[in-house]
């Protein structure tokens, strides 16, 4: 199981796709999880319930998919506020941080209307707020930290694929590794 960690608009929806799809895993996004166990948006679910409750919808959402194999999981740039989520990443999953900059982030996500914390008067003093907060925290739940400032999708591929090589998760070839039950 890989997870994909990081700020919001750092690419892990994209990169998680074309990554499971190069790795034969299934895909799973924690945000469009929660929307369709909770039946709305998440803008909407943010304003009617607030941010605990929709943490609380994440942390089940992350519990149940981080325990599945053969999955790759881009969660929420929000999911490792919470130790049990934490936990739940490092302890089951190859946990890889895309890590941005938040004036890059911002370039990214200037126009969103979309992500609740971001609807404010100023959306890059609250991402370096936002970065402030979490870095330390994704760093402690990532296994592999990716830079991922400039490079194209197709880059940041190519440097987790090379991530999981060195690690001998996955053979030269982008091919799962045997596991050691399997290799004996």
């Amino acid at each position: 199981m890989i997870a994909l960690i990081g700020m919001p608009g750092c690419g892990k929806s994209t990169v998680g796709r074309h990554l499971a799809r190069q790795l034969g895993l299934r895909f799973a996004d924690c945000d469009a999880e929660v929307e369709s166990r909770i039946g709305m948006p998440i803008r909407e679910y943010f304003a009617l319930h607030g941010e605990e409750a929709f943490r609380d919808a994440e942390q089940d959402v992350i519990d149940d998919l981080s325990r599945r194999e053969g999955l790759l999981l881009a969660t929420g740039g929000g999911a490792v506020l919470r130790p049990s989520n934490r936990d739940a990443l490092h302890s089951r999953c190859h946990v890889f941080y895309l890590r941005n900059s938040p004036e890059e982030l911002f370039r990214r996500l200037r126009h969103d209307t979309q992500r609740p914390l971001l609807q404010v008067a100023d959306p890059l003093a609250r991402l370096r707020e936002l970065y402030r907060e979490r870095d330390p925290l994704y760093r402690r739940t990532a296994h592999f930290v990716i830079e991922s400032a400039r490079p194209s999708v197709p880059s940041l591929i190519g440097m987790v694929m090379m991530q999981l090589e060195l690690a001998g998760l996955v053979d030269p070839n982008g091919l799962p590794a045997p596991s050691r039950a399997q290799s004996e």
